[in-house]
């Protein structure tokens, strides 16, 4: 007996964030369903003139547009001229390629690399300035897309990150030239795995700054809390590709 393929969900189109800032996009995937992402503008966005762009992915079961209302984002991308774009990853829960069990996982990847190309296509965008970061199970898809496209991306980061194992030799040496910012609540269960990933860091002698945030949850450490993200905001946005920053 054939098994039926699992299918999307109404909910996986859903948004969260109203606020007149944040676009709302969709374009047809290949396999003809409409798919979301979210995007912000800067005011002072000029096509004339290269701009950063920072790719970033929400935790599991999210919606594609939920890291838009982090506390203190959006400000900071207006503040830095920085263009903002949040990918669903094909549904809330498919990891964005990082865990090869989940049925979605292969369309969760391609869907990130999609929304890029997108919005490379629309605006002007600095090929030199595209940083990766997410939180949760998006920390878990940045490891994963650094990893498989390490060239892409200036500087990366994450937040309380969901690593799909404790073996991270390999995957870390995949893009041991980009400076990544790890942030994490010491309250938080997946402390101690951070802490792993990030001796690990420090072994390979990866640029990388480490916030572990005491009394710091899973969540709220970066969703309701200004200072944390724009710590992880600030580190990011000081390189470029083939610039040492001081």
């Amino acid at each position: 007996m054939n098994k039926e393929k699992p299918k999307r969900k109404a909910e996986d189109n859903e948004s969260a964030i109203d606020d007149p800032r944040v676009l709302h996009c969709t374009y047809r995937f290949a396999d003809g369903e409409i798919i979301p992402y979210a995007l912000f503008i800067p005011s002072t966005y000029d096509p004339c003139v290269p701009t950063p762009l920072m790719v970033s992915l929400h935790g599991l079961s999210r919606t594609y547009d939920w890291l838009m209302g982090y506390e203190g984002f959006l400000d900071l991308a207006e503040r830095d001229s920085v263009i903002v774009l949040t990918p669903l990853g094909y549904s809330r829960g498919s990891w964005y390629g990082s865990r090869k069990s989940n049925p979605f996982s292969s369309q969760s990847e391609q869907d990130v690399i999609n929304a890029l190309e997108l919005v490379q296509e629309d605006y002007n965008i600095d090929e030199d300035r595209i940083y990766l970061w997410g939180h949760s199970m998006g920390g878990s898809g940045t490891y994963h897309l650094a990893a498989k496209y390490p060239d892409i991306w200036a500087a990366l980061g994450v937040a309380a990150p969901v690593p799909t194992s404790r073996d991270n030799s390999e995957v870390l040496k995949s893009f041991t030239h980009l400076p990544i910012v790890v942030l994490q609540g010491d309250q938080d269960e997946l402390v101690e795995p951070t802490r792993i990933w990030v001796s690990a860091m420090q072994e390979l002698g990866m640029r990388h700054e480490y916030i572990e945030v005491v009394g710091g949850d899973h969540s709220l450490v970066i969703s309701q809390n200004r200072e944390n993200m724009e710590r992880m905001f600030n580190f990011m946005v000081q390189f470029q590709k083939g610039v040492i920053s001081s």
